[in-house]
Order: C-alpha cells, then structure tokens, then sequence
C-alpha cells in the first residue's frame, strides 16, 4: 500500500497496479482500517515511545495509526518548534520528521535535535525526494530517509529497523482520568469498581477522548479519527457510540457540545 498526496489529497493503492492512484476511502465498515494495516504487519518489532512531525493532518493521523497499530506510542507535532518542545520534554526512541514545515523547516529541526545531545534518532519522511536532499539529511545526522509517496509496510519495516538493539519500553497499559481507567492491553473500562470489556470501536473512541480530556473534540475530528479518512457526515454513528459508552459509565462523563462535538471531563 503506498500513500501519496497531490493537491491535498490523500491516496492509497498497490503501487505495482492502475489502483496506485485511487483515493484512499477508509470508511466505517467493522475494523476497516485495522485491516489496511494488518495487510502490512509481519512481525512484532520493538515497542517505542515515537514523535511524528509533520503539518499535513491527514498523513500525520495516517502515519501515526499504523505505528500504533504496529505497538509503538504516538506524539504528534505539526510544526518545527513544537517538534522541539515535545522532544525536550520527553525521550522519543525515533523521530520520523518532515522537511517542509511552516516556520521553522525539517532542515533546521534536525540539526537541532541532533546538536542537543547527539543521540536524537531522526528518521526523515518527505515529499522532497531528490539525491541532494538525501544527502544533506544523512549527512546532517539523520539514521534513515523515506521519500512520499511510501509504502506502510516499507516504513514500518524501516522504523523496526532503526528501533533494532535500542531497550525496549514497556507498552502503556492504563489510561486514568478522574475515576475512570482504562485498560489498553485488555480493552477494559472500570468506572470505580465496575469493570466492563469494549467492542473495539468503543475502545478507540473512549482512548480518544479520554486522552484529550477536558478539551472538545469536534464531530468531524472523531469520524476522521475513529472512522476513517472519509465518512458520511450525515451518518449518526457516531452518536450512537457515544450512547453505547455512557450506557458504561455515569453519563456526565462524556457531555454533549451542543452544534460541535464532545468532550470527556472527570
């Protein structure tokens, strides 16, 4: 399967056939995209903590599903100086970075990265493909370089590579908040004493927007995420998940947002 992107779209296809330049419709079928990606899954390699860098939503989503699909943990930047903060911040086993960023460009966060302490593993992904770029990058201290479009399964292969030798670390295992906790290995919910196992669609809508509680997640950004690339906005699925999720726990958890979305609060 290889990504691309022209004009703003987002593709997927066999790159070996005439499907390489159909639009990439990951809809809302049962376990749709978890099927994408495990067409592309061969092994289990080490499980890591990793940073992706990029401004283009779509692709940053897209990359970071299949590394998470693949164990690892996933942070997102979209610009250069918020690539920095995170990696000051934490202790990221790979950094799979982008070169043309608004404001401060790949070019000059890699430089960065690898000037702090000269152990930052930088893996460049972008669109900029020509030998000069390469070069530079490589040069410049980064450990690997993938042009885009890119085939999942190559990046994939590529990361475990890089990841090769590095310690493992121990996959997340619980999300808290406030007296709600989840269990990410055995997909549990426990709202105080009560334990309750969840559909796998359930799970990754409640991990979403426990992760970013507090905040309000937009109607359209948990059918992008939850669902898919595209998918029918006149559809209520999603309600109807949410529904399912508050016949789980106390219903004040999850709130509606009345003509926006909703947002999970402890």
């Amino acid at each position: 399967m290889t990504l691309r992107r022209d004009h703003g779209t987002t593709h997927e296809g066999d790159p070996a056939g005439p499907a390489s330049t159909r639009r990439a419709r990951l809809l809302a079928g049962p376990g749709n995209f978890q099927g994408v990606i495990a067409t592309v899954l061969t092994r289990e390699g080490t499980v890591a903590h990793l940073l992706v860098v990029d401004d283009e939503p779509r692709i940053a989503r897209f990359v970071s599903r299949a590394l998470e699909s693949h164990g690892h943990t996933v942070e997102v930047a979209r610009t250069g100086e918020e690539a920095l903060l995170k990696a000051a911040a934490h202790d990221f086993a790979l950094v799979i970075l982008d070169l043309l960023l608004p404001g401060l460009d790949g070019h000059a966060v890699l430089r960065e990265l690898v000037a702090r302490d000269g152990t930052s593993r930088v893996l460049v992904l972008s669109a900029v493909g020509d030998v000069e770029s390469r070069v530079q990058c490589l040069r410049a201290g980064a450990v690997d370089y993938l042009a885009k479009p890119f085939a999942v399964a190559e990046l994939l292969a590529r990361v475990d590579s890089r990841l090769a030798g590095t310690p493992s670390a121990a996959p997340e295992r619980w999300l808290e908040v406030g007296t709600v906790r989840l269990d990410l290995q055995r997909r549990v919910l426990f709202d105080g004493d009560r334990g309750t196992t969840l559909s796998q669609r359930e799970f990754i809508l409640l991990s979403h927007l426990m992760r970013r509680a507090g905040e309000v997640c937009t109607r359209d950004e948990l059918l992008s995420d939850v669902w898919g690339f595209c998918f029918d906005p006149g559809s209520n699925v999603l309600e109807v998940y949410v529904g399912r999720l508050r016949a789980k726990i106390d219903r004040w958890h999850i709130e509606t947002v009345r003509n926006v979305g909703y947002c999970f609060s402890a």
